[in-house]
């Protein structure tokens, strides 16, 4: 029996930042290596998912738990997972998971938070609104019903209360989803989803017509648990929805977790199983359950049209690039000259200078809202607010202003901190079609699977929200247009498996080609350079591209899989074959063949002949990669297969990994101020996950242990991301903190300081 337990997972609306993992600037000298005392053991009961070999009743269930002392029975799960959900002492739960020979496996339960018409009409859902279906109605979602799975749903909306038709709330365990309304723990990320997916009112969702059942899973300001989302996976199975949305996620990058097994489950079952990829981007392998889910259609974020403005400071070269925050006025100074000005952090007391100037503020300490609430006040004519960890960061205003404000990296926003005061110009540019920079890219580690599946507009999505509409960014956004595009491929197809709909999106979606000036993405995790083909993004990042529903409705053949994994090279084997299930769904003959990839030194390629299939007709081809690794030296070899039949080319993803990468256990280490008064919050990056992590804390002067700011064992490979509570954090004052992880015997650490402000 195997016993995989990860941190207590819980589930979030997914942030929206676009992190890149850091490299400590300072690394003090000292006489003796810091030695950090054994991290401490867990004590409190904690709640753990265990995953069994079969379907077994609630009373044997009890029989198996009642041997262990201090273990209850939460729930049971029928439908997504065959096992149950129970609380109890750490030590009780792993000595079950040692005895029972029906265990398969048990998992603590994790956090997950919470991760939209210009976009529908990118997509091809006006286009799709002239089809018709064999009944001869238009193709607006009419009888398919979608399940959103997240904070609930205001079914009291006018643009929504024709399409709700009931829920469940896993979280108050009654039948009332709606969303949280408490003031300053209220939610609207369910109902913004519900409305990309069938708003049918001032504004047009995807699908209009489609129906909505509503899973509340996620609660007050939008956090909940592997165990409520299990719930509302295995209600909705029971219900028998066609599709199922999730636009939560953790940056826990594993195909074995839970949800990706439950989603697994509900796909065989039936339901076609959407999943946010995350928020994570731009660095490989931050992809985060659900949306490593093998059969679940994975989701990153593209941008619709839209304008994009630059700050050209006088007197340099240097042309800034703002990325827009959603809820704020558009950026229209196009070649206009103004003041810069420093405002700190946006407090009232900094901005007695903003009259009239844009005003350049720190991230942290306060919310967004209130530092560009502040800023205008004061007569501020715009605000830009840089990151206080490395890289850059999108997101959302709780309010709109009047007034633009955008987003600037780090080091953006320190270089312009120094040339002020500045005169700055801005040009205003129109960008199209690009991958945005928070998507969470793959590939998913230890499986080497390409994720996320596909694209779909994420930047700049109105949609409603509880009381009126509101535009929000991020995979969450992106992922209901994906639910909304399924449920017309299914009023047109309703006898398509979630196979076949997968396929049909994958086969027809477009890839999208990186900008003339996008970066390179260097990924130092893997030591390996992964600049975006020129023209052409890699297929770990956008899967087969940006989806187009008109073209995925009409398709008259279906390829599966839509990406193709070779695995990883071993002594033992060199030669990779991947089976292609082409299926003909027309009413004519088709005849198909393969384009050969270009040349690579190394790699040889074996493709079937040209065949031809009758109407309805299906076959299995295979395609044979052999690898000479003694010529071939890439790390990671990714690309698009092609096959064409008559005027209509397919691409396929594909992914060849020769060695995994000899990774750090731990790097990529930041500590900035939260967003709230006193909040602190940490990134770090453990590409191989940990058997013990903590960052230990040491007085500067006499390298004196103080304590740890925080511990954990058995973590998932991945982005760790957390926010620390005022209240748990050491004193205040400048501690030398050593962030350490092992596994396999083998502990790496960075040493950095760090300084809390109370």
């Amino acid at each position: 029996m195997k016993l995989l337990i990860s941190i207590l997972l819980t589930f979030q609306l997914l942030p929206v930042l676009d992190k890149q993992p850091a490299v400590p600037t300072l690394t003090p000298t000292h006489p003796k290596p810091l030695i950090h005392p054994p991290i401490p053991k867990p004590t409190e009961d904690t709640v753990a998912i265990v995953v069994l070999d079969k379907a077994y009743t609630a009373a044997e269930i009890d029989r198996l738990i009642q041997p262990y002392k201090g273990l209850k029975l939460r729930r049971i799960f029928q439908q997504a997972l065959d096992g149950f959900s129970v609380k109890g002492p750490p030590e009780a739960i792993a000595r079950l998971s040692k005895r029972q020979k029906q265990i398969i496996h048990i998992s603590p339960i994790t956090k997950y938070q919470v991760q939209t018409e210009e976009s529908v009409k990118l997509i091809g859902g006006e286009e799709v609104r002239s089809l018709f279906d064999s009944h001869n109605n238009r193709l607006t979602g009419k009888g398919v019903t979608v399940g959103v799975i997240d904070t609930g749903v205001d079914y009291t909306h006018p643009d929504l209360r024709r399409n709700y038709i009931g829920g469940h709330d896993l979280v108050d365990n009654d039948d009332d989803p709606m969303e949280t309304l408490t003031a300053g723990k209220a939610t609207i990320h369910g109902t913004h989803v519900a409305g990309v997916i069938a708003a049918n009112g001032k504004i047009k969702g995807v699908a209009p017509e489609a129906k909505i059942v509503a899973y509340r899973a996620l609660g007050p300001g939008g956090g909940g648990t592997t165990e409520q989302v299990l719930a509302a996976i295995d209600q909705a199975i029971k219900d028998k929805v066609d599709i199922i949305n999730l636009s939560l996620g953790n940056s826990i990058n594993g195909p074995d977790l839970p949800i990706s097994l439950a989603l697994d489950r509900a796909v065989n079952k039936g339901v076609v199983a959407v999943a946010a990829a995350g928020n994570s981007g731009p660095n490989v392998w931050t992809v985060g359950s659900p949306g490593t889910s093998t059969k679940a259609i994975s989701v990153g974020a593209s941008t619709p049209t839209m304008e994009i403005a630059y700050l050209l400071i006088e007197g340099t070269q240097k042309k800034v690039r703002i990325q827009p925050m959603e809820g704020s006025a558009k950026w229209s100074l196009d070649n206009r000259s103004f003041d810069l000005v420093n405002g700190g952090i946006g407090r009232k007391e900094e901005l007695q200078n903003a009259e009239g100037k844009a005003v350049l503020i720190r991230r942290g300490t306060i919310p967004f809202a209130e530092k560009a609430k502040n800023a205008q006040e004061a007569g501020a004519k715009a605000v830009l607010i840089y990151n206080n960890l490395s890289g850059g960061f999108s997101g959302n205003l709780e309010t709109e202003t009047s007034i633009p404000v955008g987003s600037l990296t780090k080091g953006d926003g320190e270089f312009l901190k120094k040339q002020q005061p500045t005169t700055a110009r801005l040009l205003v540019k129109k960008e199209k079609d690009q991958l945005a920079d928070f998507s969470s890219r793959g590939p998913v580690t230890g499986s080497w699977e390409i994720k996320p599946d596909i694209l779909a507009p994420g930047v700049a999505i109105n949609s409603t929200v509880p009381g009126g509409y509101l535009s929000l960014q991020g995979t969450s956004m992106a992922a209901p247009h994906v639910a909304g595009a399924c449920a017309l491929i299914k009023q047109a197809h309703p006898n398509w498996t979630p196979k076949q709909i997968k396929s049909a999106l994958m086969n027809t979606a477009k890839p999208l080609d990186t900008a003339a000036t996008a970066r390179d993405l260097i990924a130092s995790q893997t030591k390996t350079a992964i600049r975006s083909t020129p023209g052409r993004y890699r297929t770990f990042e956008q899967g087969a591209g940006r989806i187009q529903v008109a073209e995925a409705i009409k398709t008259e053949t279906l390829v599966s899989p839509g990406s193709i994994r070779f695995g990883k090279y071993t002594d033992q084997n060199n030669v990779h074959e991947a089976q292609i299930h082409v299926e003909n769904t027309s009413n004519k003959s088709r005849r198909y063949s393969f384009t050969i990839p270009p040349h690579e030194d190394g790699l040889k390629w074996r493709f079937p002949l040209s065949f031809t299939l009758k109407p309805k007709q299906e076959k299995e081809v295979m395609v044979r990669l052999t690898v000479n690794p003694a010529i071939f030296k890439k790390k990671i070899h990714d690309g698009y297969l092609t096959m064409t039949t008559e005027s209509t080319v397919i691409n396929i993803p594909y992914l060849y990994v020769l060695e995994e990468p000899g990774y750090p256990r731990v790097m990529g280490f930041d500590f900035a101020e939260g967003d709230e008064p006193g909040n602190y919050r940490y990134e770090v990056y453990l590409p191989g996950g940990a058997e013990e992590f903590g960052i230990a804390l040491f007085n500067p002067e006499s390298y004196r242990f103080v304590g740890f700011l925080d511990t954990n064992t058995n973590v998932k490979n991945g982005l760790v991301r957390k926010n620390l509570n005022a209240e748990k954090l050491p004193p205040a004052g400048t501690y030398l903190a050593k962030v350490f992880a092992k596994k396999a015997g083998k502990e790496d650490s960075i040493e950095t300081m760090i300084t809390i402000v109370k």
